[in-house]
């Protein structure tokens, strides 16, 4: 059994990826100059192997970030501002005293060759949610992670938008995951370790509760957790794309719904991918990260958002002091 998925890709790879052939927008030829003021969050200015996945193309997913251990890929993680990484927390366990070993890789497309415009930054501190136990499969898996220096915006590396109010992920929701992970249990990334992608749907939360079922008061997918994915398996984050984003486009924007936690295994059966739902910390991260941009549904356009049901999301108003920037 494999839940969190730490140490190395979108895997399963029994899957016709035909069905995953989607080009997003246009391909455009990118510009060396850099972005001075802060862009526009969740838009990519030009768009070009998880389980299952597939090669994603240069700049299309500019604020996914490669958070590196010892100079090797350990997680994921996706930009929020020129200072600020957000990720999940279980990839610092055990290591929060021992940041130096820790560095965060902007703009890189193949690991192997990520280029002259990528920027690699160290890391200042790292900030777990309160409510994070670490422990595996645990809620409130999340990490704000503070850069040492600002990066530089660029056509590589942009910010990724959080969902406002106005946000639901109902079941069936189309979004996107991507990530350098294991391309299944146990198999890297080939070279050139090129960023994979797969579109995954939103599993609804009752269904997802019952395949992790462990029995009365074990309850496994907590309010703050959805699940994305397919029940047959074959498609999947798998070691390595953890603290990565799932992303949803709404209205032109990408915005991030969830972060890759944990899951039993690489595309298992009846096993979808478990995420730390955005919505339920975004006013966690507001209070932390100035300068985050939030993006929604158009006031008296797409979706009324409707109530939350008994599994609802709760924003928890978790308080605790933040170490000085």
């Amino acid at each position: 059994m494999e839940l969190s998925r730490t140490p190395s890709g979108l895997g399963g790879g029994r899957g016709t990826l035909s069905v995953l052939l989607l080009l997003l927008v246009p391909t455009a030829t990118l510009s060396a100059a850099a972005i001075s003021a802060p862009p526009e969050c969740g838009r990519p200015q030009q768009l070009s192997r998880v389980v299952g996945g597939q090669d994603s193309r240069d700049a299309e997913w500019p604020w996914i970030v490669s958070i590196r251990k010892n100079g090797t890929h350990h997680c994921a993680g996706s930009l929020l501002t020129r200072h600020w990484v957000v990720t999940a927390a279980h990839c610092f366990k055990g290591y929060l005293d021992e940041l130096s070993l820790f560095s965060v890789l902007l703009g890189a497309w193949e690991l192997e060759n990520p280029g002259p415009r990528a920027q690699q930054v160290g890391i200042a501190w790292v900030l777990p949610h309160p409510r994070y136990s670490w422990k595996e499969a645990a809620g409130a898996d999340i990490a704000l992670v503070r850069l040492d220096a600002p990066i530089q915006f660029s056509e590589r590396v942009l910010p990724i938008c959080l969902p406002d109010a106005s946000v639901r992920l109902p079941p069936h929701t189309q979004c996107w995951i991507a990530g350098w992970g294991s391309i299944r249990d146990g198999v890297p990334l080939p070279h050139p370790q090129t960023l994979q992608k797969l579109r995954v749907p939103i599993i609804d939360s009752e269904i997802c509760s019952l395949l992790y079922w462990r029995g009365a008061g074990q309850e496994a997918i907590t309010n703050d957790m959805l699940c994305a994915g397919y029940l047959e398996g074959q498609r999947d984050a798998c070691l390595g794309d953890s603290g990565g984003p799932l992303m949803c486009q709404i209205e032109g924007s990408w915005l991030l719904g969830g972060i890759i936690s944990w899951g039993e295994g690489c595309a298992e059966r009846n096993r979808p991918g478990v995420y730390t739902n955005l919505l339920a910390h975004r006013s966690w991260v507001q209070r932390v990260v100035q300068g985050v941009q939030l993006r929604g549904r158009s006031r008296g356009g797409g979706q009324t958002p409707s109530p939350a049901g008994r599994r609802g999301i709760r924003e928890t108003p978790d308080h605790l002091p933040l170490p000085p920037l």
